[in-house]
Parts: C-alpha cells; sequence; structure tokens
C-alpha cells in the first residue's frame, strides 16, 4: 500500500509541475475520492469539476455537498446547455434510446468546454474498472475537440479495488451510501444499476448497451 501511494504521489507532484493549473473530475464515487484526498495534499483549492447531468441519484448530490464541506472542497458544478425538461421535450428520453447522444449532451461537451481552462486534467480511473481502461497509462496527453492537449494523470491507475477500499478504510473517508445498496459503479440513475455480472463492476452500466459515456476517450485528430 505504502508503494501505491507513493507512486501515485510522484505522478501527482509530477503532473502538478508540468502545469500548475490543474484540476480533477469527480463523480464522487470512491476512486475519485481517493484520488482528490491525495492530491489535496499538494493543492488543497484544486478545481474539482463535477458533471451535474440533472439525472443523477439524489444520493449523489447529498455526499457531494456532504464531502464539500468536509473536506472544504473548491467544487465547480458543470451545467448542460439545456435542462433534463429542456432537452427531453426537444429530444424525447434520449437515455432511453440514444444514450450516446444524451452522454455527449449532458456530460462530454460540458466537460470538454471546461477543460479548455486548464493545463493539467487528474481523474481516478483505474486499469481494472474494465477491458477499454486495460491500457490506461498514468501519464498521457489528451486532446480536445479543439485541438487543445493537456496532460491527463490518473494516479490510481494500478491500483486494484481492493487498494482503493483499503485506503479509504485507513483514511476514515465516508463513503457514497449506494455502494451499501449493492452498486459498483455509479453514474446517472436511469441508466445505473446493480451489476449483472458481479465480476463486472461496470456491467449496471447502459443495460449493456455500452461501456464508457465518452468523456475519456480522447477526440479525433
Amino acid at each position: 500500500m505504502n508503494r501505491l501511494i507513493s507512486e501515485a504521489q510522484n505522478a501527482i507532484v509530477l503532473g502538478l509541475r508540468q502545469d500548475p493549473n490543474a484540476c480533477i473530475t469527480c463523480s464522487f464515487q470512491v476512486e475519485g475520492m481517493v484520488t482528490l484526498l491525495l492530491i489535496r495534499d499538494y493543492y488543497p483549492a484544486i478545481p474539482v469539476l463535477f458533471l451535474d447531468t440533472g439525472y443523477h441519484f439524489p444520493q449523489i448530490y447529498g455526499y457531494r455537498d456532504e464531502m464539500t464541506a468536509r473536506y472544504h472542497l473548491n467544487v465547480r458544478n458543470l451545467l448542460p446547455a439545456q435542462t433534463v425538461a429542456q432537452q427531453e421535450s426537444q429530444f424525447g428520453i434520449l437515455h432511453q434510446t440514444q444514450p450516446d447522444q444524451c452522454c455527449q449532451l449532458r456530460k462530454v461537451q460540458p466537460l470538454f468546454t471546461a477543460l479548455e481552462d486548464y493545463g493539467v486534467w487528474f481523474t481516478g480511473l483505474r486499469r481494472d474498472q474494465s477491458a477499454t481502461r486495460a491500457n490506461l497509462q498514468v501519464a498521457d496527453r489528451f486532446q480536445l475537440p479543439s485541438g487543445k492537449q493537456l496532460l491527463k494523470v490518473s494516479p490510481l491507475a494500478s491500483w486494484s479495488s481492493k487498494d482503493v477500499w483499503t485506503f479509504a478504510r485507513e483514511h476514515d473517508l465516508p463513503l457514497l451510501p449506494l455502494y451499501e445498496e449493492g452498486y459498483t459503479s455509479i453514474g446517472c440513475q436511469p441508466c445505473t444499476e446493480r451489476p449483472i455480472d458481479p465480476a463486472d463492476p461496470r456491467s449496471g452500466r447502459w443495460s449493456g448497451r455500452k461501456v464508457e459515456c465518452g468523456i475519456h476517450i480522447a477526440a479525433a485528430n
């Protein structure tokens, strides 16, 4: 555990040396919170970008507010161009008919717009979360649709789920209540179920129709 923490801390320090104008995306799941706690030792006021899609579980909003107060977080809520009601009036229930478009409008576009203001982007991604993340690099270049490149740093890339939960327990990190209800990977409420495959923590996302929302897929050159 000490080695993993040291490696994560080194990745954070190197990222901030590359460009101190940094942010972290956090959905307030355990990986994001562990990453955030590690970063706060070096950058207490780091902007915490939260994608407020309007479709989250009520528990997410409550936990976000609790953690913001507890750790004095600099949370920046990113809103889509349209409210849920406006989007559903124009397009219908996209998360049922076209989940990719729904994610694009409510997650990808707001985040990529916000990332234009930063040089380094920290995430809580890990390689063992899914097959699509198996080759995740601790630090890599990420290109936005505008052509701007920034450094994307995932300090927990090599951590296992057990490592993350061990760190959380040893550091008395309060956890999102939805974990106690059997959820293992948590996104928007309409597109999140308890895992279908116990061996795949992300198998409860999007009813198996897809595995990524799109924010961690580099824009085409």
